[in-house]
């Protein structure tokens, strides 16, 4: 038997049936869905198929089944260590499932986010976006062309995947204020940012529990290097205590505070949100709102095949809100007298 393709080009699924002794359409069904043809057959067909070194065409192999195999996962900054626990959990609930993820920065765009999507197309099965940056309505003239899953939004009756930032903000509060605090300052992220939003709504609406004094300033770039801009405006409110929109930003905040030799938390408490890698490894280790991010990214994908398998029909989980918990660790402390 010949090895590869006569002539040198790549092998097709007729050279694979011509070898096998099979028509072409059991070359497919033995190689998409071997229980379907004689497991002799399903054998022999494989066999060949490994030594011409066929690969078959997964859109072309898709027409009949409308199924890809292959999921999109979108996020609005892929630097952002935040978003690796999403991944991570994705991507082991997409192999679980046997599909490939394919994973894109949006770069905190809702053009990008919205451009990507109507370019693929049907060369997935479907997006899961994170922390999306398109408004409301966009997000839902999408979703009724394509079937999509959101982290960190909620969006109608679009299946989406939260972590519980209102409790979360709560437990903030509650800690500052159980320190003596009696201001703080909210450190306002991406204006797009829906789930900052949801975090300052929380936190004024637990501060005037509390009869704390809120304000927020903003918005900052939620990168260790706005943190610089904002640590000097929190400063000159005269607040003793400063919630970053994230990590990064308020791990900035510590590193400009220690420029300065204001001391953190003598001086200034500083608290963030994710809880990302690192976040315990800086000077002070960041107090900071943990989730599971990662149950966030299977639980999304999870809700995204329910779709697929169900034709589009939602699935009876639409909204998702995942516990969140507060880890207090040696950036914050009592207020200054």
């Amino acid at each position: 038997m010949a090895e590869g393709k006569a002539g040198g080009g790549r092998p097709t699924i007729y050279d694979v049936a011509k070898d096998a002794g099979v028509s072409p359409s059991t070359v497919s069904r033995a190689l998409s869905k071997p229980g379907r043809v004689n497991a002799v057959t399903a054998a022999r067909v494989a066999e060949v198929a490994a030594r011409l070194g066929y690969r078959a065409n997964t859109l072309a192999r898709a027409l009949p089944s409308g199924r890809t195999d292959t999921l999109a996962l979108f996020v609005s900054d892929i630097t952002n260590p935040h978003f690796f626990g999403v991944i991570r959990g994705a991507e082991h609930q997409a192999r679980a499932a046997g599909c490939t993820l394919i994973v894109g920065d949006t770069q905190e765009s809702p053009e990008v986010e919205a451009r990507n999507i109507e370019r693929l197309g049907p060369s997935v099965d479907g997006y899961v976006i994170a922390a999306s940056r398109m408004s409301d309505e966009e997000i839902v003239k999408l979703s009724a062309g394509h079937r999509l899953t959101l982290i960190s939004r909620q969006v109608g009756e679009v299946p989406s995947v939260i972590v519980d930032h209102a409790e979360g903000t709560r437990q903030i509060v509650e800690h500052l204020a159980s320190l003596g605090h009696r201001s703080i300052v909210f450190l306002g992220g991406p204006p797009r940012s829906w789930l900052g939003a949801r975090r300052w709504e929380s936190l004024v609406a637990a501060a005037d529990r509390h009869g704390i004094a809120a304000r927020r300033i903003g918005p900052f770039p939620p990168t260790m290097a706005g943190g610089a801009a904002a640590a000097d405006a929190a400063l000159g409110t005269g607040a003793t205590a400063a919630v970053a929109h994230n990590d990064l930003l308020a791990i900035g905040v510590l590193r400009r505070c220690a420029e300065r030799d204001v001391s953190v938390p003598a001086d200034l408490s500083v608290v963030g949100y994710d809880d990302i890698f690192g976040a315990d490894f800086c000077s002070p280790p960041l107090t900071t709102l943990a989730g599971k991010y990662e149950e966030s990214g299977r639980t999304a994908v999870d809700m995204l095949l329910a779709m697929r398998d169900r034709d589009g029909i939602r699935p009876p989980r639409a909204r998702v809100v995942l516990p969140s918990h507060l880890a207090i660790r040696r950036s914050t402390g009592p207020a200054p007298r």
